[in-house]
């Protein structure tokens, strides 16, 4: 029995800005696309929020039985700042600070970022393309659009033609912007600019003589626009109609605002049926920055080296905290909230480990199946995680007054109390017992190990080789052997 015939779903989409019954394009399978990370630095908190939002979206359609195709690109060919237009290559900007290759930034952030995701415990998606491994679909898009009209060359760059594109369709339509008044809000452009319109964004872009990364290409020798990129993998993946496309709110306009027009023009439908945006962490009330130093590093809030914490706190306390907050609200970070939301956490895990001690009776003074559909509905209204863990707080206090002997429980309503915490608890939250006594958990094992490994990664970046073959040493010490590859490093027990 696939749950999702029995359970009504309601996502919030960002484009028509009302919850919609969901239903797949195709029954029992879904088609989502994420915008994953640009690596050109460690990935930070705030990135983490959005992906582990989308990955308790991954693991709830898992969950309900649906065939998921989770695509989550990696942008690796480097855009130019101010949305892609001008300015630096962040990548290449990198590989100059610390003398390195482009693509050495890039294996080097990656590997961070997927280290982050494991300690995370977040589910790997299905696929994971690559900007620099597509760039011959982002030539062949950007072809259909120029015979489309929707596209002009000048100079050996291409830009999409806003203003053309807007007479037959309506860019803005996700922003809720009117492309006249974004017209009249802009400052005139310097005479030298190669662009019709200031709307028109770049889909190719002429490399300049110092920029390293570049493709040949009919126009020129160049680099494909910022927002290209997740249309052509997006598409290549999953269909030119899929059903659902995430990131953060920072993204809607322009990035998804362009990837909708590029789609349109190119295609002649609208590629995406549900847009879903996460909204931002902040820190101390203040957007996070590290320009400000009002910024912690995934590692530093692990490790508890850095000066806006008191303590250290496990990636699967962090996680439950982010979850204590719906993925559309604005999350603030602080030492009070934390080390509520680890207190909060250790009650429930120690709830659930005490199931299977509780003393059987005949009847129930609980509605276990009331309370398990309520935690359904939760998830179900837009996967409303916060009320979800409000059911599960629901169930430890049910849990501790039949330890105290003030309420009952028959044999059968124990055994769906059990599996459906464990199901909330671990497959679609996604969380880690790390209570203190679980010797045999192997997850808190491997989580520490990659904690380790990661400051090893930063120790070696830092060229404090004595901290890095420290740490390889005495974890060799402890029968835990580190094999350094090129797809990162991994351990094995000895």
């Amino acid at each position: 029995m696939n749950l999702y015939e029995h359970q009504e779903l309601s996502i919030y989409n960002s484009l028509s800005k009302t919850k919609e019954k969901f239903e797949p394009i195709h029954p029992g399978a879904v088609g989502m696309y994420v915008c994953g990370p640009t690596v050109y630095s460690n990935v930070h908190l705030g990135n983490c929020r959005t992906f582990l939002s989308f990955d308790l979206v991954f693991r709830y359609l898992k969950h309900l039985g649906y065939k998921v195709r989770y695509v989550r690109n990696i942008t690796d060919a480097g855009h130019l700042e101010n949305d892609g237009e001008s300015g630096d290559d962040p990548i290449l900007k990198k590989a100059r600070l610390e003398q390195l290759e482009p693509m050495e930034v890039v294996q080097k952030y990656s590997v961070d970022f997927h280290n982050v995701m494991r300690l995370f415990n977040a589910l790997p998606p299905s696929i994971e393309p690559t900007a620099t491994g597509h760039i011959i679909e982002q030539i062949q898009i950007i072809e259909k659009i120029m015979e489309a009209g929707f596209a002009y060359e000048k100079n050996g760059s291409v830009y999409f033609d806003v203003v053309k594109f807007n007479e037959s369709n309506h860019y803005g339509k996700l922003s809720g912007r009117q492309l006249e008044d974004m017209i009249a809000n802009t400052r005139e452009l310097a005479a030298q600019s190669e662009k019709k319109n200031p709307q028109d964004f770049a889909l190719w872009k002429k490399a300049e003589t110092q920029h390293i990364m570049r493709w040949p290409s009919p126009w020129s020798d160049g680099f494909p626009g910022w927002h290209l990129e997740c249309t052509a993998m997006s598409t290549k993946y999953l269909g030119t109609q899929f059903d659902i496309h995430g990131g953060g709110m920072d993204l809607k306009f322009p990035h998804h605002e362009c990837e909708i027009a590029q789609a349109e023009a190119c295609n002649n439908e609208s590629p995406v049926n549900i847009w879903m945006h996460a909204n931002m962490l902040t820190l101390n009330g203040k957007k996070m920055a590290k320009s400000t130093g009002n910024s912690i590093l995934p590692h530093e809030l692990f490790s508890g080296e850095n000066d806006l914490l008191n303590k250290a706190f496990s990636p699967t306390v962090a996680k439950f905290f982010m979850y204590q907050a719906h993925y559309r609200s604005i999350l603030d970070f602080s030492k009070d909230a934390l080390e509520a939301s680890e207190k909060g956490f250790y009650r429930l895990i120690q709830a659930y480990k005490s199931l299977d001690s509780l003393e059987k009776s005949k009847t129930s003074t609980f509605d276990v199946e009331t309370w398990r559909q309520g935690c359904y509905d939760a998830m179900n209204d837009d996967f409303n995680s916060p009320i979800l863990i409000a059911q599960l707080f629901e169930a430890a206090k049910f849990i501790n007054s039949v330890k105290e002997e003030s309420a009952t429980i028959s044999g059968e309503d124990l055994q769906l109390l059990h599996s459906t915490l464990h199901a909330f608890l671990f497959d679609v939250l996604g969380l880690v017992d790390v209570s203190e006594g679980n010797e045999m958990d192997t997850n808190q094992l491997g989580g520490t190990v990659e904690l380790l490994i990661t400051l090893r990664d930063q120790a070696r970046a830092n060229k404090d080789f004595a901290t890095s073959d420290r740490i390889r040493d005495q974890l060799q010490d402890l029968g835990i052997k580190l094999k350094d590859g090129k797809d990162g490093t991994t351990y094995s027990l000895n």
